[in-house]
């Protein structure tokens, strides 16, 4: 075939180059300087915070629209996350408290009680939640793009990351921020026999294809759980089986582990009907998953393991737990997810924690092996994995936040937010915090609200920060600091845990004298006159503090009462400054002046300027 050309030679090349041009010089690459790598819950809290930020970011996502993962998951499509619509406040923050599927915005409308009236609300009715969380907010997502490689840039002289996808176009990013979440099944690879079990993934939600059967599930998760549910009133009997013993989130008040919603089975377990719980290894050698005919069986012995492969045709009359013997018409693996590692090229793979489930970050998300790539959401949950909620919605959205802000400083030199108050102020801006603020109250354990006392005796208020991150202050959040408050949320240290009682008689405490024996969910006050200092020597353990206040257990979790909670935290405060912070009259303070000259309270000196 030819192209015929007629125009002056001249033309004529001018023509040949624009269509060769056509191929040569596509836009093969584009760059950002923030990449966010999956448009879940977390990538788009993070896209939100860094569009209001003015940023130059994209999130990159592989299929049609956001929150693809509940198009899927959970398999029986209820979430185990609280839609409490009604708290009784009209107060938005303190309303977060009680509100687990809400991502942050200033807008009204994206809040999830106007999207469901569930208590746990269908995982289809939050997909549509996240889909006008993009459209209304207008965040910058690019959908149907599968990132296949993630690498450091080749040019020593550059910093970065290339990010290739599937029809090889290249995204030029200084910053990647990876929120894929926890997606890739656990697959005890190394129990001979697990490809004849069948994954949560895959099962059947239909109760009738399990009546009458009788079913093994590997696991005693939420998911395992939830899948025992549906099928109790169709099997013929259900048995659950993993390493660990049960731990019921009431008792470890962790909320990913076993909910109150999905534990039917307890019952039809400790009533005797059929159902059973046990504990033995699932990954090892001397185990095998079986079959004889149209049954399974879960041998647990190596030398009957050993005489199965040897005898294909001969099952052993007992496989060393009775129980087991009559064999299952289904063994279903719900065993949970790890992290996909699969997309990092060896210039930038992160390496795994010691659980091999999430990525190695240092304290301020950032992987511990790979310079400038950070992670976000679920991804990032090896910080607090059974300590808080930081890999839940309810947890990480302030993570992502705390992130969020440290980015602000570490690359644009913007410090963390902070409020300027006088030592007088403190105590009713503390009990402000401690009555509304949703992250530390989410985010026990995790994240403080950091009080920073200057050398002009002024206080920088800082909120949310890591509590991992103090020892280095000033570089995570750009301020200085060396006599520190911090106030965060914290269960009583032996209260939680498996099988601990929580019920007992003497659960609560209501002697303010007693403060520090607090079960329940409390605030608790550190102050430290050198933070640093205090870091260097107790470097493996928590810092010990040079004075700590608990605030008393409230069954509302309503600190304003005057003699039980703010008398106290105001004592403590004037016992950190050295000072009387009682607010006087005017009447009261002319005499104290009259009297003791310049010895008089610091809210008097601040009526006389003295």
């Amino acid at each position: 075939m030819k192209l015929l050309i007629r125009s002056p030679p001249s033309m004529q090349l001018l023509l040949v180059l624009l269509l060769s041009c056509t191929y040569s010089c596509a836009k093969k690459s584009v760059h950002y300087q923030y990449c966010i790598i999956g448009a879940g819950p977390s990538g788009l809290q993070m896209g939100h915070f860094l569009q209001n930020a003015g940023r130059n970011y994209l999130i990159i996502e592989r299929n049609h629209t956001a929150g693809s993962f509940f198009l899927h998951y959970p398999r029986h499509r209820r979430l185990i996350s609280i839609n409490k619509r009604y708290t009784g406040r009209t107060n938005k923050e303190f309303n977060l408290r009680h509100d687990w599927n809400s991502l942050i915005s200033n807008n009204e409308s994206l809040m999830m009680r106007h999207y469901s009236v569930d208590y746990f609300p269908t995982a289809d009715s939050y997909v549509k939640y996240l889909q006008d969380f993009v459209e209304h907010l207008r965040l910058n997502i690019k959908y149907n793009t599968d990132i296949v490689s993630v690498a450091r840039h080749k040019s020593h002289s550059k910093k970065g990351f290339l990010l290739k996808d599937q029809r090889n176009m290249i995204y030029k990013c200084d910053v990647v921020i990876v929120s894929t979440g926890v997606s890739v099944p656990i697959i005890p690879n190394s129990l001979p026999g697990i490809e004849h079990a069948t994954g949560y993934e895959s099962v059947s939600v239909d109760p009738k294809d399990f009546e009458g059967q009788a079913v093994l599930i590997l696991g005693k998760g939420n998911s395992a759980f939830e899948v025992a549910s549906n099928i109790v009133s169709s099997a013929s009997h259900i048995h659950m089986i993993s390493r660990s013993r049960l731990r019921l989130a009431y008792q470890t008040h962790y909320v990913g582990d076993l909910r109150a919603i999905n534990d039917e089975i307890l019952d039809t377990y400790q009533l005797k009907s059929l159902d059973g719980i046990f504990e033995a290894e699932l990954d090892s050698e001397d185990q095998a998953i079986l079959t004889k005919g149209n049954k399974l069986y879960l041998i647990l012995s190596q030398e009957l393991a050993k005489m199965q492969k040897q005898y294909a045709d001969k099952l052993p009359d007992n496989n060393g737990i009775g129980t087991f013997q009559s064999g299952y018409d289904h063994i279903i693996r719900c065993l949970g997810f790890r992290f996909n590692f699969s997309i990092f090229t060896h210039s930038a793979n992160p390496i795994s924690d010691n659980i091999k489930k999430y990525p190695d970050l240092l304290t301020n998300y950032e992987s511990s092996s790979v310079p400038d790539m950070f992670f976000a959401g679920a991804a990032a949950h090896s910080l607090d994995y059974k300590v808080s909620a930081g890999g839940f919605i309810h947890g990480f959205r302030y993570t992502a936040r705390a992130l969020y802000k440290h980015l602000q400083w570490k690359y644009h030199g913007v410090p963390w937010p902070s409020v300027l108050l006088s030592p007088i102020d403190l105590t009713s801006h503390l009990v402000k915090r401690i009555n509304e603020a949703s992250g530390i109250y989410q985010m026990f354990n995790v994240l403080a609200d950091v009080a920073v006392i200057r050398e002009d005796g002024l206080v920088d208020y800082l909120e949310e920060v890591p509590v991992l991150s103090l020892h280095q202050f000033k570089k995570f959040t750009g301020h200085n600091n060396s006599q520190l408050i911090t106030l965060e949320m914290q269960y009583g240290q032996e209260y939680s845990g498996p099988g601990k009682d929580v019920f007992s008689e003497d659960r609560a405490t209501a002697d303010i004298s007693t403060a520090d024996k607090s079960n329940f969910l409390h605030p608790v006050l550190h102050y430290y006159k050198d933070y640093v200092q205090t870091v260097y020597y107790f470097p493996d353990d928590k810092p010990k503090a040079d004075l700590f206040h608990h605030v008393i257990e409230d069954l509302l979790t309503d600190w304003t009462a005057r003699r039980a909670h703010i008398i106290p935290l105001r004592r403590f405060i004037e016992a950190v400054f050295d000072t009387d912070l009682r607010h006087y009259s005017l009447e009261r303070c002319f005499k104290y002046v009259l009297t003791y000259g310049e010895s008089v309270p610091l809210h008097c000196k601040q009526w006389y300027f003295i």
